[in-house]
């Protein structure tokens, strides 16, 4: 049987090793799952329309992180843990979890960044620059100002 210190190393070794393999982790992101997730509004301007955007993408990411973080927690409680078959059975399945999650919140920022007018779109790309990330390409959308006359 495993010791607790002993599952605690597999699992910061799963984690690292998953950290390693995520296609996206170059990619600059908006973090729409974060605790600071009002800065978005904030730096990009975001209109009314885009904030409710933001508000349902948001909340569909946090019900779709919570199945899968839940996901996890079953493989990692039920999942033989004794060999290092399994052990590498295990870190594959939960590479799979991991790389599910990180498409879905990479999924979220693409359905935020598609409501970006032009200008907004510059700004993102702007910051991605400056982080030296990769930006998530979208074609920005232009609104029609209420004001001008038609």
């Amino acid at each position: 049987m495993i010791n607790q210190t002993s599952l605690k190393s597999v699992y910061l070794l799963l984690a690292l090793l998953s950290a390693t393999f995520f296609g996206h982790a170059q990619e600059c992101t908006l973090d729409i799952g974060g605790k600071n997730y009002n800065t978005i509004i904030d730096i990009f301007q975001m209109n009314a329309e885009q904030q409710a955007t933001l508000e349902k993408v948001r909340t569909e990411l946090q019900v779709s992180q919570e199945t899968i973080e839940a996901e996890i927690q079953k493989l990692f409680s039920s999942h033989p843990q004794s060999t290092q078959q399994e052990l590498a059975t295990l870190s594959d399945k939960y590479r799979v979890l991991k790389d599910k999650m990180v498409d879905s919140a990479w999924e979220s920022d693409k359905k935020v960044l598609a409501t970006f007018n032009p200008k907004q779109y510059e700004r993102y790309l702007t910051l991605c620059s400056e982080a030296l990330r990769n930006p998530i390409e979208i074609i920005p959308v232009s609104y029609k100002d209420s004001l001008t006359p038609e």
